[in-house]
């Protein structure tokens, strides 16, 4: 197949939605050689933060002169953004060239691979036949039972956890927490961002079980500039440049610096105009950390605000916190099955005081916003994000899926 048919062939397979588990990884990754023998991964799970701390190990470790590969999720406009080395994505030819390969592995196979364990497996193939030196290896979802979790790693790095994915993860923080520890292993080092009472406890108790020992980063990083705007960053990149240590990985600091201050990565309070800023913050707390860097960036200037979200995300909470930098707002549904559709939300955001408009597709909600003066700003979903960047950037619609 070419690369064209392969990418239908893949996205088909999110028909069998999100499934928890790591049978399917481990069988695909046994088809294919065991590729992950010949990596050093480096993995992260987490609530908020997970890809802007993998994207600031991995700019570290370039700066560094290693040679790189980054594991994220979900793209925003390509399917390819996901699997990188040395910072360039898989080339088409290899996605068709993989995915055939897992295609036929698993033909016949009674439980059918998902999209996610698919698209992990094909990242962790190309990565060994780049002969790459490190792996910073983002969790889809969860942990314990994620396919990302089929790995051995030199370390095991969790970002701020908060409550989101209830459906899957559960009903409260510490059992939210005690699924994304499911990725802390015996013998091998374990790093946490601060963390809440219930989630410290139940990363403990997990490092505890393990065993092995968890350091909790206690200071942001001071040391120069950072690439992503937010404070939120500074305890981003503490963590990040704690895990290296934690791995073994010996950086210098003028290097750090380096790979801090050149970040790149979209969709995080990422202004692609003066007046035009996009971040996909989904859920309560990054929502919080979103409002404190529009404050920190406009001052008291309101937002004009582009809403949708998916329907398991708390919207009417997420609205209330938006509430305080923005009252007018755009909703427009999400992309794909799961997006909310605006009548559900026109509700909760005229009950969080807002003055309200509805468009069926981001074209218009985009031109509907930036009608008057005034900066605009595009939150709520990574997929929202992922169209409005596809629209501003003249691709094509980004397709969207589970993780």
């Amino acid at each position: 197949m070419n690369y064209r048919d392969t990418l239908a062939w893949l996205y088909g397979r999110q028909t069998f939605g999100i499934k928890p588990g790591l049978e399917n990884t481990q069988r695909l990754l046994a088809a294919c050689g065991q590729p992950q023998e010949k990596l050093r991964f480096l993995h992260v799970a987490g609530t908020n933060g997970k890809g802007s701390t993998c994207v600031m190990m991995d700019s570290i470790l370039r700066a560094a002169g290693h040679r790189t590969a980054l594991y994220t999720s979900p793209h925003l406009v390509d399917f390819r953004e996901r699997i990188r080395v040395d910072g360039k994505m898989i080339p088409k030819s290899s996605v068709a060239e993989g995915l055939g390969l897992l295609r036929d592995a698993s033909d016949g196979w009674e439980q059918l691979p998902t999209f996610f364990e698919l698209a992990t497996v094909l990242a962790a193939w190309w990565f060994a036949k780049e002969a790459t030196e490190f792996v910073v290896w983002e969790t889809g979802m969860g942990g314990r039972m994620d396919a990302t979790n089929a790995v051995t790693p030199e370390v095991s790095v969790i970002t701020p956890i908060g409550m989101d994915h209830q459906m899957w993860l559960g009903k409260t923080l510490k059992e939210i927490a005690g699924e994304k520890a499911g990725i802390i292993k015996a013998g091998i080092p374990a790093v946490s961002a601060p963390q809440g009472a219930d989630a410290a406890d139940a990363l403990v108790a997990r490092a505890a079980a393990a065993p092995t020992m968890i350091t909790f980063v206690e200071r942001p990083w001071t040391d120069g500039s950072i690439g992503l705007a937010g404070s939120h960053q500074r305890w981003n990149a503490a963590l990040a440049c704690e895990a290296l240590r934690a791995a073994g990985i010996v950086v210098k600091k003028t290097t750090e610096q380096e790979g801090l201050r050149n970040l790149v990565w979209p969709a995080r309070f990422q202004r692609v105009e003066p007046d035009l800023v996009i971040d996909g913050a989904h859920n309560p707390e990054a929502v919080a950390a979103l409002v404190a860097t529009w404050r920190e960036v406009f001052g008291g200037t309101k937002a004009r605000l582009i809403f949708g979200a998916l329907r398991d995300k708390d919207a009417a909470l997420i609205l209330r916190l938006l509430g305080s930098v923005s009252d007018e707002v755009v909703l427009v549904p999400a992309p794909g099955p799961r997006g909310a559709p605006t009548a559900e939300l026109r509700p909760l955001a005229e009950a969080a005081g807002f003055r309200t408009v509805t468009e069926a597709e981001v074209p218009a909600a985009l031109i509907s916003a930036r009608s008057r003066n005034g900066p605009v700003l595009v939150a709520g979903s990574l997929f929202l994000a992922g169209e409005v960047l596809a629209l501003l950037e003249g691709a094509a619609k980004p397709l969207s899926s589970a993780q």
